[in-house]
């Protein structure tokens, strides 16, 4: 059902054309680029490629000795395509494409946009390549709806393939797709994430960038393997059940002269004018999302994703930058939209088209907003009114959050704010709770290093993060190493330290975060009403003399209620009451101090039966034991 249709029809018609021009064709990887083809019983390569203000246009590479003129190209009447087919040109053979520019004579040796493979970095050359693949994943396919609904539980593993685990012979080159496919697989199920979330793994010329600078918008980089190894690793991961995430990048591209910028001699791709063209922050340049034809080349690189790769959502890095048109910019270093506002008008449309064209052809995915401002309705449909994402990262939890637990626990009290002030918006948008790289670099330290205390006090207290985070409302995402508590920053050019996890405080952490993702997955409580108001109670939350908060998490369509209580000192607390909504049995699930998880074992001996004393507006109580900067679960039974 999934096999990949050889020698795709690339004849590009008037249609084609027309629907190019005018920023509706979402499916151009069919169309432009490079592909194998027969033509009247010659096989060989069809070339089309995106040059309005070009004067000539050739293909040039190992087939013609790098030639910029023995393989010219012809213009598509009006549109700016240049196509032609070369016989003879096989999969595998690099090539480039010479453009002679209309203006002062520019030529440049360009890479292809639609390229499927490219030479692996340095080097910048394109690949001749198809995406043939016989698919394995027809089971998860056929019920991923479920697995992506908001009433679902969705864990997320955020990984960078290129340093996430370093084990071939040298130690120090990263595996390969394949060789990652297997020992990702077995450790995202062991540790029991629904899904993992890949870097960019879009062709990127410069390896510090994480990916997030990116040239090749449509081929996974060669760093790792070619377009049918990345295809291995999704593949693999679906048949254990476990979803892929993409991160893409469609807000700003690098400079580098064989990738998008200046393509044909003009501002093609992006604003000729720096106030918009250029990027204040990473000095990269922002696409223009005005011309019809980027819409169709960003929509038809979101699409590809879904179509090729069986990709299961992605995660828009970046978004508002795209939504802001003075973002990173003093009075005067930018140019108001028409209505003298601020607000970038065709990059909001982009963004609404791109979720509408999504969710048209692929309604069993998910796209997510890493958007850090209060625009309103970002993960709302366009229909009224909303940029028409299914979920937000909740950038304000994590910053609240992390600089809350940064402060020494005595004096918490006094920053009690940070924590329960989430619950003001918590549901105004449907939200992921990240707990990101972008949090443990350039010298924000890792999570466990941003811990306070002694070396036990900070693993309690990344402990407590952790469960803290997952009974929250919102789904989850956690970057690799954070599951163990690695104690230095991430580098993206060394392994994780893999060696610690001999050790019981950072293997007992790894088991707290099974069970926490087990806890999660098996009660509808912690995750059916992620999205939903009525999935979240407050019990107490204002005891900031005692650094404590109490809340029930509820399935809005009924069942177990779950308590969990956060007790943010190091201080035991005896006999701590809290009101709860029925009486019987509350069976203590999960406490994050446990021994098993290197805790010093206190608890509540497994199970409480409440007294019929009201408390907090509740007709029943309990009386439990706090343990020291760690987290409770408490389940209700009959």
């Amino acid at each position: 059902m999934f096999e990949e249709r050889k020698n795709r029809d690339a004849t590009i018609t008037p249609d084609d054309l027309h629907l190019f021009n005018e920023g509706a064709h979402f499916r151009l990887y069919d169309k432009l680029g490079a592909h194998l083809t027969t033509v009247q019983g010659v096989d060989g390569t069809h070339f089309a490629v995106w040059a309005p203000d070009a004067e000539q246009v050739c293909v040039m590479g190992g087939f013609n000795d790098w030639s910029k003129s023995d393989h010219p190209l012809q213009p598509q009447g009006q549109s700016g395509v240049w196509a032609g087919f070369v016989r003879g040109v096989t999969r595998g053979t690099r090539y480039k494409y010479h453009i002679v520019s209309r203006h002062a004579g520019y030529r440049v040796d360009k890479a292809d946009p639609m390229g499927f493979y490219h030479e692996e970095p340095p080097r910048t050359a394109s690949v001749v390549w198809d995406l043939d693949r016989e698919w394995g994943d027809a089971e998860w396919m056929a019920v991923r709806a479920g697995r992506h609904a908001l009433t679902s539980p969705i864990s997320v593993y955020e990984v960078h393939l290129g340093s996430w685990m370093r084990a071939r012979d040298d130690g120090e080159s990263p595996l390969t797709y394949r060789e990652v496919a297997h020992r990702l697989a077995a450790y995202v199920r062991r540790l029991g994430f629904t899904h993992v979330e890949l870097l960019p793994v879009m062709e990127h010329p410069f390896y510090g960038s994480w990916g997030y600078q990116t040239t090749g918008y449509f081929a996974p980089t060669a760093r790792y393997g070619t377009p049918q190894d990345f295809m291995y690793l999704v593949d693999h991961l679906h048949q254990n059940g476990i979803g892929v995430l993409l991160d893409w990048v469609p807000s700003h591209f690098p400079t580098d002269e064989h990738g998008l910028g200046y393509f044909d001699g003009s501002h093609l791709y992006e604003h000729a004018s720096p106030e918009q063209g250029l990027h204040p922050d990473w000095g990269t340049l922002i696409f223009n999302y005005g011309r019809p034809e980027v819409i169709s080349f960003l929509i038809s690189s979101a699409l590809f994703w879904l179509d090729r790769y069986h990709v299961d959502g992605l995660r828009v890095d970046a978004v508002a930058s795209m939504l802001y048109l003075d973002y990173s910019r003093a009075e005067g270093e930018w140019i108001p939209n028409r209505y003298g506002g601020r607000e970038n008008i065709e990059a909001i449309d982009l963004l609404r088209r791109c979720n509408q064209e999504v969710y048209r052809s692929y309604p069993d995915v998910q796209t997510i907003a890493e958007e850090s401002t209060a625009w309103p309705m970002v993960s709302r449909p366009t229909e009224l009114g909303g940029l028409g994402f299914g979920l937000k990262w909740d950038m304000g939890w994590m910053h609240d959050t992390l600089e809350y637990m940064s402060h020494d626990a005595i004096y918490r009290r006094y920053h009690h704010n940070e924590l329960v002030f989430r619950n003001v918006y918590a549901f105004s948008e449907n939200f992921m709770l990240p707990l990101s790289h972008d949090e443990i670099v350039h010298g924000k330290r890792s999570l466990l290093s941003k811990m306070p205390g002694d070396d036990w006090q900070k693993l309690a207290n990344l402990r407590l993060l952790l469960a803290y985070m997952y009974a929250q409302p919102g789904k989850k995402l956690l970057f690799m190493g954070g599951e163990f508590g690695q104690w230095r920053e991430w580098a993206h050019d060394e392994s994780l330290d893999w060696q610690i996890t001999e050790y019981d405080r950072h293997a007992g952490l790894q088991r707290l975060m099974t069970d926490l993702n087990a806890l999660y997955r098996a009660e509808p409580a912690l995750h059916v009403g992620d999205c939903d108001v009525a999935g979240f109670e407050w019990i107490d939350a204002s005891d900031a003399e005692a650094s404590v908060l109490a809340f029930l998490r509820r399935c809005p369509s009924g069942g177990a209620d779950i308590a969990v209580v956060c007790n943010f000192t190091p201080v035991v607390r005896a006999n701590y009451r809290i009101g709860v909504p029925s009486g019987g049995i509350w069976r203590e699930v999960l406490n994050s101090d446990a021994t098993e998880y290197y805790g010093s074992g206190k608890g509540n001996l497994g199970s409480l039966s409440p007294s019929p004393s009201p408390l907090h507006g509740r007709p029943h109580s309990l009386s439990v034991t706090l343990p020291p900067l760690a987290a409770i679960f408490l389940k209700s039974e009959p």
